[in-house]
């Protein structure tokens, strides 16, 4: 067991460069005043995020080309390729074993502030739940939709936002890829439509919610 933690960790290390990294400041540079206005007044309590889930640029050894956009599963980190072997790096909260999706796709649309209207697995699952849901901060969608497409067809996955930003770093959602409202602005600042996302498949057993876990509502 301690040999295998050891090589999860080195995992990490390779991946992300963790041995060197420097915090990002938040910033809101880049915010529309829609943005402005609707984080200002947000119906959820912000998220104390541990410091390995807040944005980082690391040092990143994998082959990637900038501007690509990496989500490790396993780790719940995702990456925005820079050049000179650099990468800026979020916390995600990822879906849970029996929802997870990996593979290469591409942002086939972005949307600011989604609406967000349950698929019928989430209806099924999750249910009951309204059939349209207004995009706001009140919306499991969040600040930003950044759509995955595969081979011309929408995915059903994406990365977005989320009004429950204490589940950053678990693995709980119902198969998206969520960040923070702030850090999904971030990205979708830097991202377009064509930019190929790799969702690297889990390697490990991902997280199941304990007893408290199961008293919350559940996120999508």
């Amino acid at each position: 067991m301690a040999m295998r933690a050891i090589a999860f960790l080195m995992l990490g290390l390779m991946l992300g460069g963790c041995m060197q990294e420097t915090l990002e400041p938040a910033s809101e540079v880049g915010w529309k005043p829609r943005d402005k206005e609707l984080m200002a007044n947000l119906p959820y309590a912000q998220a104390n995020i541990p410091e390995e889930y807040r944005r980082h640029i690391v040092d990143y050894t994998r082959k990637e080309a900038p501007g690509t956009v990496v989500v490790d599963t396993d780790n719940k980190f995702l990456y925005y390729v820079l050049p000179n072997g650099k990468a800026i790096r979020y916390g995600i909260a990822v879906g849970e074993d029996a929802q997870a999706w990996s593979g290469i796709a591409k942002i086939g649309r972005m949307e600011e502030w989604p609406a967000w209207i349950p698929t019928a697995g989430e209806q099924q699952r999750l249910g009951p739940l309204p059939a349209y849901v207004t995009g706001g901060p009140h919306n499991p969608m969040g600040s930003r939709g950044m759509y995955l497409y595969a081979n011309g067809k929408d995915t059903l996955y994406r990365i977005h936002g989320t009004n429950q930003p204490e589940y950053i770093g678990q693995a709980i959602s119902s198969g998206c890829i969520r960040m923070t409202n702030e850090n999904a602005i971030d990205l979708y600042n830097r991202v377009k439509v064509g930019t190929v996302v790799v969702v690297l498949a889990p390697t490990t057993q991902s997280h199941v919610a304990s007893t408290s876990d199961a008293d919350q509502p559940r996120p999508f």
